[in-house]
């Protein structure tokens, strides 16, 4: 839902935009635009899953040593039970989830030897097989784990998924059927300390297919998942509604590891919506450079809404089937019957990128199939190293194209080997802000198709509301630049602690520190990089999770500076009891309330890592903060 300020912008943008179709040209008008309605950030996810480890009591316990006893199983079992599956047995599928009426709470389908794996918050790894049950299926016969509309609280918990060897499998988890309504999505189904993949020789096309709402990964290991002559991903989702969570897992996948979209939507106006994609390992293997597998991205958004990605290190992007780009943002109405399809609101901050041909590409606008204009995107404290890995890459850092609307660079620190940014396309972008970033210039810096300087490539591909300043251009020229930048020979003119041992910190002597357009060091924050990389699991005690029993919270911004949101989904006669401790373990703050959007007044607190306590109706959740003034 857009905020009152929000429609305030979008009325006078309108406005704005009339004006200027008359020919006229106001200075005054202009200046307002500049000043007081500059770039919308975006809306960060508005639900956010919870999925603390916790096993129902005093249901059924199932021990299954066959395949035909784990469906009879999942038949069986009422919400509340456990299945226990015998680790190192093969069961062969495929297998089917029913929904269920009867029973409160989660079916649980863990391994026998669930005590020998790692413990909660902590991600599996292939090492860890021998502990876990394998359930497999062969090519033409589904996925080993397939959905009945309106499946539900499903979570297993350290189990192996694969194909029989040998076959290639399209889904090794196949969640959704084609749903034509929300309503009928399977929902509230985790994986848990799962090890998923595809035939070593033969591949897979997909991981897990997360057409689901409510549908969590966390902790797993998801890997030879590739394919010849087609995209093949670790994750995709492209027709549901969300909420989705994608956490702490290792992502492998030849064509895009993560992907969504790609297919329209079986139902109507559907955008995957509401995602969390937090303190992953996307990663491709250098050995498939020789292999045949088509190698696309890292991460694409298609169609999607309201997406944090956020602490993930990304590694290793070449060009092959598409140019090298690590990160893709380009709207797709792939099969030309959901025009709706849109990408918009989404915050990636806090990553890394290593060793990939080229940075982040974006597209305001499908073409030639009619989508919704791209906006709102916000690229903050992320640390690129494009080496153009490969050959056939262009080295580019950071690509905008075809009339993105409100895209945000601020605070990256990125080192490139050919441009760091380059336009191209029509219409113009609206709202680009450059800002704060350190970059270094290689062979061109900021240029655009026919335009070598930045002014002049402003001034072809950009609409007259964009802001760029404060930026540590590491090579460049003032000349043909817009003023109010910084333009040091070299890497060592900078000031970084260590540059050659990897460590962007800038030294207190360094002419660049504290000196944004927020008092800040210029480029990346790399305490909070570290600090978001590092898995803060989920803690909530009291009760067991059961349907409608869920306090969600967003706590933001990240770092936070005199005020600090905390927005929550209390139902009406329920307070909250707030409380923050600082990282001496003492109470600096406490306060109840009942209101969903809690604004703190943190001024007075110092710099630091606070950890912030929320405890209502017997539930408590906990959660980290990074105050910096």
């Amino acid at each position: 839902m857009k905020t009152y300020h929000s429609m305030l912008v979008s009325t006078f943008r309108t406005c704005f935009k009339k004006i200027r179709s008359f020919g006229y040209s106001f200075f005054f008008i202009t200046c307002f635009i500049n000043n007081m309605f500059a770039a919308e950030y975006p809306i960060l996810p508005q639900i956010f899953i919870q999925t603390p480890y916790s096993p129902p009591v005093g249901g059924q316990h199932f021990t299954v040593t066959t395949s035909a006893a784990f469906q009879s199983a999942l038949n069986n079992a009422h919400l509340g039970d456990i299945i226990e599956l015998q680790a190192g047995t093969t069961f062969t599928g495929p297998f089917t989830l029913p929904a269920k009426s009867s029973g409160t709470g989660w079916i649980y389908i863990l391994s026998s030897a669930y005590t020998n794996l790692p413990a909660p918050c902590n991600r599996v790894s292939p090492t860890d097989e021998v502990n876990m049950p394998k359930l497999v299926v062969i090519a033409g016969n589904g996925g080993t784990i397939n959905t009945t509309p309106n499946a539900h609280h499903y979570r297993f918990v350290g189990i192996e998924f694969k194909p029989v060897t040998n076959n290639f499998v399209y889904n090794v988890i196949n969640l959704g059927s084609g749903e034509t309504s929300a309503d009928k999505l399977p929902n509230n189904i985790v994986f848990d300390r799962c090890y998923i993949h595809g035939d070593p020789t033969a591949g897979s096309r997909r991981g897990l297919l997360m057409n689901g709402s409510y549908l969590t990964v966390i902790d797993s290991y998801i890997s030879d998942c590739k394919e010849d002559g087609a995209d093949s991903q670790a994750i995709a989702a492209y027709s549901t509604t969300g909420p989705l969570k994608i956490v702490n897992n290792y992502l492998e996948g030849a064509g895009e590891n993560v992907i969504f979209g790609g297919a329209d939507p079986s139902i109507q106006n559907a955008v995957p919506s509401d995602i969390e994609i937090r303190c992953n390992y996307f990663f491709k293997p250098l050995s498939w450079m020789n292999e045949q597998w088509d190698i696309k991205n890292l991460l694409e958004f298609k169609n999607a809404r309201r997406v944090l990605v956020e602490g993930n290190h990304f590694e290793n992007n070449w060009p092959n089937a598409q140019s090298g780009f690590a990160l893709l943002l380009t709207p797709r109405n792939q099969n030309n019957t959901a025009p709706w399809s849109v990408v918009e609101d989404i915050t990636i901050r806090f990553n890394t990128f290593d060793n990939i041909a080229q940075g982040v590409n974006m597209s305001g606008y499908d073409a030639p199939n009619v989508s919704q204009r791209t906006s709102r995107i916000l690229i903050q404290n992320n640390v690129f190293h494009v080496t153009n890995l490969g050959m056939g890459g262009d080295g580019r850092l950071f690509q905008v194209l075809n009339g993105t609307t409100d895209v945000i660079f601020d605070h990256n620190t990125g080192f490139c080997t050919n441009a760091y940014l380059v336009a191209d396309g029509s219409p113009k972008t609206d709202f680009f802000v450059f800002q704060n970033n350190i970059v270094t210039h290689a062979n061109y810096g900021f240029i655009g198709s026919g335009t070598a300087y930045a002014n002049t490539t402003l001034a072809m591909y950009f609409n007259p509301n964009w802001t760029v300043t404060k930026n540590v251009d590491i090579g460049g020229s003032a000349t043909n630049y817009p003023v109010g930048n910084y333009f040091p020979a070299n890497i060592a003119s900078v000031g970084f602690v260590d540059y050659a041992g990897g460590d962007y910190h800038l030294t207190s002597q360094s002419t660049y520190k504290n000196i944004g357009t927020d008092g800040k060091d210029l480029g990346a924050d790399i305490n909070s990089i570290a600090i978001a990389s590092t898995y803060q699991c989920d803690v909530q005690t009291g009760i067991s999770a059961i349907p409608g029993d869920h306090l969600n919270c967003t706590i933001f911004p990240v770092p936070a500076n005199d005020y600090l949101h905390i927005q929550t989904n209390l139902s009406v006669g329920e307070s909250m009891l707030i409380t923050i401790y600082d990282m001496a373990g003492r109470n600096v703050f406490s306060r109840k309330t009942n209101e969903n959007d809690v604004a703190l007044d943190i001024s007075s607190f110092l710099s630091g890592i606070y950890i912030i306590q929320m405890e209502s109706e017997g539930i408590e959740l906990i959660r980290k903060c990074i105050i910096h003034h």
